[in-house]
């Protein structure tokens, strides 16, 4: 087998790990709807990043370590801790504000222009035309989706220019700790390693915030169980695909593949909790899907850095 081929299907094994963590972040918005009104959206995303957080550290323990031991790594642990504390409360909070179409489609819209960005101004990396192509298709969808998709989207919090803001700060430390985490990886980390690292110090940041406001996630057993689901599945089991997948492919191309969580958030809306879409809904479904798919199918270009199985 050539190196070629090798890298081809590495980028495959890469890309159908960000899918399938793509496919469990998009349940959360549906899971999450069946919490009591009494939980605020902080809590929920407090408690979601920071449990999951601890476990992503307990179950990579040695080479999380060995990360934070990593006088190189630090700097980009910090970096990346810190966006993983900001991302769900400025998430969470923009969706209350904006309304849950308006304040997704910002945040995850904006991922990759973010990580394009800090790839630019960290290695001076430009975008090929391919890649602009297809992420421009992909941010397009997104935000046809949010904008004009649903047929019956429901109103925001009365401020909506501040959940935008707060939608692109959570786009911003999304891709923040994407990128960061490539970095500890080039640096002879795995990528459940980066993961551990990474979260489990931010956890450190989101356990006072869980502590304060989390008391309503214990008030009934379905609220206990749904997050005890989001905690373990679109957070800390995500993560560990979310982690493989960063190994190989550059944080632009990661966040653009995971334009797809609105895909899925979006059908199970329709399916699950009623909504209903109109024909450019539907429309900006295939373009996300196209954008991804080209982006998938493109020629792999080796990145920098070295790469270690996330193991």
């Amino acid at each position: 087998m050539t190196s070629l081929q090798t890298r081809r299907r590495s980028v495959g094994s890469a890309t159908a790990a960000l899918v399938v963590a793509s496919l469990l972040w998009g349940t959360t918005g549906t899971a999450a709807s069946f919490l009591g009104a009494e939980v605020s959206p902080i809590a929920i995303g407090a408690c979601t990043m920071a449990i999951g957080g601890i476990l992503l550290f307990i179950t990579a323990a040695t080479g999380a370590l060995a990360a934070i031991r990593s006088r190189a790594a630090v700097p980009w642990l910090v970096v990346g801790a810190l966006g993983v504390v900001v991302y769900p409360l400025a998430f969470y909070t923009a969706m209350d504000l904006a309304g849950v179409a308006i304040g997704n489609v910002v945040a995850l819209g904006s991922g990759p222009v973010f990580a394009a960005l800090f790839e630019w101004l960290w290695e001076r990396q430009r975008l090929s035309r391919r890649g602009m192509f297809s992420t421009a298709l992909a941010v397009a969808g997104v935000i046809l989706l949010g904008i004009f998709g649903h047929a019956d989207a429901g109103a925001g919090g009365g401020n909506v220019p501040l959940g935008v803001l707060l939608g692109l700060l959570a786009g911003c430390s999304y891709a923040l700790y994407t990128y960061s985490s490539t970095r500890v990886i080039r640096l002879g980390h795995s990528g459940r390693a980066a993961m551990g690292a990474t979260f489990g110090l931010g956890s450190l940041g989101l356990l006072p915030v869980l502590l304060v406001t989390g008391a309503p996630i214990l008030a009934t057993p379905g609220n206990v169980a749904i997050a005890a689901y989001l905690a373990l599945g679109p957070m800390f089991v995500a993560y560990v695909f979310f982690g493989f997948g960063l190994g190989t492919l550059r944080s632009s191309a990661v966040t653009t593949i995971t334009l797809l969580e609105p895909v899925v958030a979006t059908v199970l809306a329709v399916l699950v909790v009623g909504e209903r879409l109109t024909a450019v809904g539907w429309a900006s479904i295939v373009l996300i899907l196209a954008g991804v798919t080209i982006l998938a199918s493109a020629r792999p270009v080796p990145t920098p850095g070295t790469r270690r199985r996330a193991e």
